[in-house]
């Protein structure tokens, strides 16, 4: 039976389906003969499919049991052709002719195989050749530099094609390519390691050879050149290499290779080891140390949390934690400091943050902080404040990562008391590093009120006082993020002593100034998150075409905390914030009782902030929020994506601004964050995407993404633009409208649908009429939409007679069925055929039309009834077009 309607499947061309009758008969089937077809036939379904590997597995187990299976032969004879087999298809197709030599098929299939193989073996020594002379041209000091760079991006070439690489390796390439590498000209380094990668590209043997000829000291000594294409070009090899040793590389070869089983835990251990090596010696350059940060970042981490194996990370936290943390202590300005580049340190803390994340259980991450307590310990040192420094910049870079672990470290006796002190030092690199800590540290309240009452006084005095540009803006970022955190006591006015504009103009100088490096600029940016608070602030930045265009430079770049500052400034700026409501009642009661009530700015008035996000549309803030959301998850926490999802909620508020938002991306953007993220962000970015959906076509503002439904626990507006934003996407096909009932949507619409609310009702019919023209869909609501004709409001009417002639008109039993769902069904089609509103008359009468087509019956009951005399009335009108 299953054998059957697996045939049936197949005449039907449902490979999917035939292939599943197929393997439950197979599982069933004890007898050899029919497991034999059955294999047969499923090879063919394979073949269909394009699935060659497993058509070639089922022939050759048909074939097991009646090696004469010339259906099965021949099945595996077009399987092997296909993956490149030519001399195995050859074979198969040679005794399907040895079986039936008067088959012209057979004769045609070995004549075009014998010439495929002909020209198989011309390519390959014609190859062998050009890989020869190749190396000639490149190993020859004498050739020319035109002809050397032609043969070195022919050789790039040919690694990457499967053929070239497999003659490449056979030619001892491996070994020339070395030579390449060893003669110190950049270019044909680059070129010899770019081939190198082609060749490890989904070939699990080829990269475990090519990394044990190389040797892993050899690869990790060419990463940590000072030269950044090489280093580069040299991490991407050991990416494609660990990519292969992992298992994630597309295999593309079968047969003999398949059975090579290789162990590759060793080599991946020593592959971390090796990088963890690099980050602590000084021989490695800055961008050779970011190279091993990054490669640690993507691969030691679990990349699903449901693998409950984690033995990687635990292996680096055990063998590697501590020369993390040695990079993340690092001065720049002191001597003794190693090559670093400006992202170096961030890195690091990104990597602290995602192996402590990727921890199961609290002993884990308790060793985690006792191994991080134990090295911080071993640093402090009162009599050598060098080394103490190098604590507290440690304490400070688990703040940028692992926040709560570093509030811990922060509790070990001594640690803030010392970065207190070392506000109050000579030292200019005391003070910079101290105030840097305090400013991490101050995050949490409770740490801030020990902050506010011992190192405000002290980090004002540096601020007067010192010259030193790097330390006066961390000095102000530190004043102005306590004074966020004090609250009303420590406001911004009065750090800023009345002139919180004159303080943001200072910042949007040094934001400007690219002479100052990027880690200090992206203080500028903090200390505008907190400085555009201020209302006049937010209305200066926003005019400063210079300033915002450095802001968003700055945001491309990856940085934890640009991220969250640029997307903190931006709400200020947009107004995107939550505000308490104020009940007139208790603010006459406020001022009856002579209390203080705060008052709106003028700048915070909707003409303002309208203004606001024009000027920030119009500078591509679009463009930077779509960027800022293609971060890592490390570096764009959830916090941030709300914040960005607040901003695009603003910037879509005006229907005109949404085409712009969906030109540059925004509509792509806002997807991610309407998944991931906190329960606010996430409604406030599918708020967004329901006024985009509302009035864009859906393959041009989210190609290629699914349809997501606003749940019920929203307030009116959001309900009323998400159904718009579903009215839109129903009206457009029927292939969007299965995917939002496939989405289970329907139930939620049918609600809205019963809403006391006009405007929601009214959209959710809307919705719903777009929804039963799909003919999968629609009978079992049929009732529903007949008895909405009959309702009082005009467009609800519109819109459910539009369906109902539609759906009449598609499906003549529903004309039937229409007469069954309810007894009113006459009442309403006369009301509608005699309404004063000419769209809802027209639907009418296009039902009637339906109804006496559809059926001889029905046409002689409708006859009988009023409605022939109401049409007949109609008829004799004036024609109106």
């Amino acid at each position: 039976q299953l054998k059957e309607e697996g045939n049936k499947y197949f005449q039907a061309s449902d490979y999917e389906k035939a292939v599943q009758s197929y393997t439950q008969a197979i599982k069933l089937n004890k007898d050899k003969a029919l497991q034999a077809v059955l294999y047969r036939n499923r090879a063919a379904c394979f073949l269909k499919k394009e699935e060659y590997a497993k058509a070639a597995s089922d022939a050759s187990r048909a074939i097991d049991i009646n090696a004469s299976d010339i259906k099965a032969l021949y099945r595996r004879s077009q399987a092997l052709e296909k993956l490149g087999k030519l001399d195995q298809a050859f074979k198969d197709a040679q005794k399907c002719a040895t079986i039936e030599p008067r088959n012209k098929n057979f004769q045609e299939t070995l004549r075009r195989l014998g010439a495929n193989i002909q020209e198989k073996l011309h390519i390959q020594f014609s190859t062998d050749l050009r890989v020869q002379k190749m190396f000639e041209i490149l190993l020859d000091e004498n050739s020319e530099k035109e002809k050397r760079e032609k043969a070195a991006n022919n050789l790039i070439v040919l690694g990457r094609e499967e053929a070239g690489a497999e003659r490449i390796f056979q030619n001892n390439g491996v070994s020339l390519l070395l030579q390449l590498i060893e003669t110190k000209n950049a270019e044909l380094i680059l070129a010899a390691v770019r081939t190198l990668s082609g060749m490890c590209v989904g070939h699990k043997a080829r990269a475990t050879a090519i990394l044990h000829y190389l040797g892993i000291d050899n690869i990790c000594m060419w990463m940590s050149v000072d030269n950044e294409e090489i280093s580069l070009a040299v991490c991407n090899l050991l990416q494609t290499i660990t990519d292969c040793l992992l298992g994630q590389g597309k295999e593309e070869h079968h047969g003999k290779e398949e059975s090579v089983v290789l162990d590759t835990k060793k080599d991946l251990r020593m592959i971390t080891m090796c990088l963890l090596d690099m980050l602590v010696s000084k021989k490695v350059s800055g961008q050779g140390r970011d190279r091993a940060l990054n490669l640690l970042n993507k691969n030691i981490p679990r990349k699903d949390l449901k693998d409950h194996d984690n033995s990687r990370t635990t292996f680096v936290i055990d063998n590697g934690l501590k020369k993390i943390l040695k990079v993340v202590g690092q001065i720049p300005e002191m001597p003794d400091c190693l090559p670093l580049t400006e992202n170096t340190q961030l890195t690091a803390s990104v990597l602290l943050n995602k192996l402590y994340d990727d921890l199961r259980c609290d002993p884990e991450r308790d060793n985690y902080r006792v191994i991080c307590e134990e090295y911080i310990k071993s640093k402090i040192d009162p009599q050598d404040m060098d080394k103490t420094l190098h604590a507290i910049q440690m304490v400070s870079g688990v703040l940028q990562g692992p926040f709560d672990l570093g509030n811990k470290l922060l509790g070990m006796k001594g640690v803030m008391e010392m970065m207190v002190a070392l506000c109050g030092s000579e030292r200019e690199i005391d003070q910079l590093v101290a105030v840097e800590a305090l400013i991490h540290a101050s995050t949490k309240l409770s740490r801030a009120t020990f902050i506010i009452s011992n190192g405000v006084t002290l980090l004002k005095e540096i601020y007067k006082k010192t010259k030193n540009e790097k330390i006066k803006i961390r000095a102000l970022v530190g004043l102005c993020k306590l004074g966020s955190a004090g609250g009303t006591d420590y406001g911004l006015r009065q750090f800023a002593e009345g002139s919180t504009e004159k303080l943001a103009k200072q910042c949007r100088k040094w934001l400007c100034n690219t002479s100052i490096d990027a880690r200090t600029r992206k203080w500028a940016v903090e200390g505008l998150a907190y400085l555009t608070l201020d209302a006049d602030v937010k209305d200066d930045f926003v005019e400063d075409e210079p300033a915002l265009q450095a802001m968003f430079e700055l945001a491309k770049t990856s940085d934890k905390t640009i991220l969250y500052s640029v997307a903190s400034a931006l709400v200020n700026c947009t107004n995107s914030y939550d505000t308490k409501e104020l009940v007139p009642e208790l603010v006459q009661l406020a001022k009856f009782s002579k209390q203080h009530v705060p008052e709106e700015h003028p700048k915070d008035k909707k003409d303002f902030v309208v203004k606001r996000v024009k000027r920030l549309l119009k500078a591509g803030v679009v463009s930077a929020l779509a960027c800022m959301v293609k971060a890592d998850s490390a570096i764009l926490t959830d916090q941030s994506k709300e914040l960005i999802a607040r901003v695009f909620l603003a910037l879509c508020e005006d229907p005109k601004d949404r085409g712009t938002i969906v030109a540059q991306g925004g509509g792509k953007a806002l997807i991610p964050l309407a998944v991931e993220g906190t329960e606010v962000g996430k409604i406030k970015a599918s708020h967004a995407l329901a006024k985009i959906a509302a009035i864009s076509n859906p393959d041009m503002a989210f190609p290629g993404e699914r349809v997501t439904l606003k749940k019920k626990k929203r307030d009116g507006l959001q309900n009323y633009e998400a159904l718009l934003g579903l009215t839109n996407f129903s009206g457009r096909s029927d292939k969007l409208r299965m995917k939002i009932v496939k989405e289970r949507a329907l139930p939620d619409i049918e609600n809205y649908m019963f809403e006391n609310h006009d405007q929601l009702r009214q959209a959710a019919t809307e919705c719903m009429c777009n929804l039963v023209v799909n003919k999968e869909d629609g009978n079992d609501r049929l009732k529903l939409v007949v008895l909405l004709c009959g309702e009082d409001d005009e467009k609800v009417q519109v819109a459910a007679a539009g369906a109902l002639a539609m759906l009449t008109a598609a499906q003549k039993k529903l004309c039937s069925k229409m007469t069954e769902v309810t007894t009113q069904w006459l009442e309403i089609l006369q009301r509608l055929c005699l309404h004063d509103n000419m769209e809802v008359q027209h639907r009418g009468l296009v039902i009637a039309f339906n109804l006496f087509s559809a059926d001889k019956e029905l046409a002689k009951k409708l006859v009988e009834t009023e409605l022939l005399e109401i049409l007949t009335y109609i008829g004799k009108q004036e024609d109106d077009p």
